[in-house]
């Protein structure tokens, strides 16, 4: 994340985030391989007159497509273009209030966002801004998430980071050990959007109802972490993909999204983050992209493409 001051207006910018391994387990101490993105979201805000906040939110192309004003002293809603994004926004305001009371004092505010990627990505549009929202009220990012969206904050961590991290929550406390990840074979290594956003809250609250030993389930995606830090060759990095789908496979009580979607395809394909939706990790070669594309599957991004 980079903080710099441009005339009256000060910037804020958050990475986004892919959840390489650990999915769900990371929530109960699971230790998750986790990546920013070369993709993130900017928060730019500056004073104005009147006592209200004035926000703008821009898609990756420059488009409004979210506007708001809150009153300053108690962010009732005064007028949005989104009511339900207004609330959430609200909630978020009077908890970053709550958690430091010199926030937003002293005379109101224009304050403008942008994401670099499409909304429907996944890749953080929620975490960015809290993160970026936690920095502009100098107050803890991990705490800001907890008062408001929940999850393992694997998400705040990538934010911030500015390598691949492996992220674990130890007696509920965020770690986070930033690593090396430059793979031999990265060039053959691609993320894939399923065309669908998977919502994660709903995803979670799932996963929640499972019954099963989640002891073991940490022991052995902390393993399969582990063994990722340390391959050195595709092939041995395709049997932990597919060990790790397997395992959760078993788990979520759903088919993984090769056989689900992809039964023919010539590489390995691991779900990333919440199963159903968002991106998957495909390893391949050059005929990757045409195979997806004629799937119907677009947006095909290169490893190094896609993580910092």
């Amino acid at each position: 994340m980079k903080t710099l001051e441009t005339g009256t207006m000060i910037e804020l910018y958050s990475h986004g985030k892919l959840l390489l391994t650990g999915e769900y387990a990371v929530l109960d101490g699971a230790k998750a391989l986790a990546a920013p993105t070369k993709f993130g979201q900017y928060l730019r805000y500056k004073r104005a007159s009147g006592p209200k906040v004035e926000w703008k939110s821009l898609d990756h192309r420059g488009h409004v497509w979210f506007e708001a004003i809150f009153d300053l002293g108690n962010f009732k809603i005064v007028s949005s273009s989104k009511a339900d994004m207004a609330k959430v926004l609200q909630t978020i305001l009077i908890e970053a209030k709550k958690l430091n009371m010199d926030f937003l004092v002293d005379g109101g505010f224009e304050v403008e966002t942008e994401l670099t990627f499409p909304n429907d990505w996944g890749l953080g549009s929620s975490s960015t801004l809290i993160n970026n929202i936690a920095t502009w009220a100098k107050v803890d990012a991990h705490q800001l998430l907890q008062n408001t969206f929940g999850g393992s904050g694997y998400d705040i961590a990538c934010a911030k980071a500015e390598s691949a991290i492996v992220y674990q929550l130890v007696e509920g406390n965020p770690t986070t050990k930033e690593v090396g990840l430059d793979f031999p074979f990265s060039d053959m290594l691609f993320f894939v959007h399923l065309n669908q956003k998977q919502n994660s809250r709903e995803a979670i609250a799932s996963y929640r109802t499972q019954k099963i030993d989640k002891h073991t389930l940490c022991k052995e995606v902390s393993r399969i972490t582990e063994a990722i830090l340390g391959v050195d060759s595709l092939q041995d990095f395709e049997g932990l993909l597919a060990e790790h789908e397997a395992l959760l496979s078993k788990v979520l009580k759903m088919p993984p999204v090769k056989t689900r979607l992809f039964p023919d395809y010539f590489g390995e394909i691991k779900s990333l983050g919440a199963w159903g939706g968002d991106f998957v990790l495909a390893t391949g070669n050059e005929k990757t992209p045409e195979y997806f594309v004629s799937k119907g599957f677009e947006t095909v991004i290169t490893y190094k493409g896609m993580v910092r």
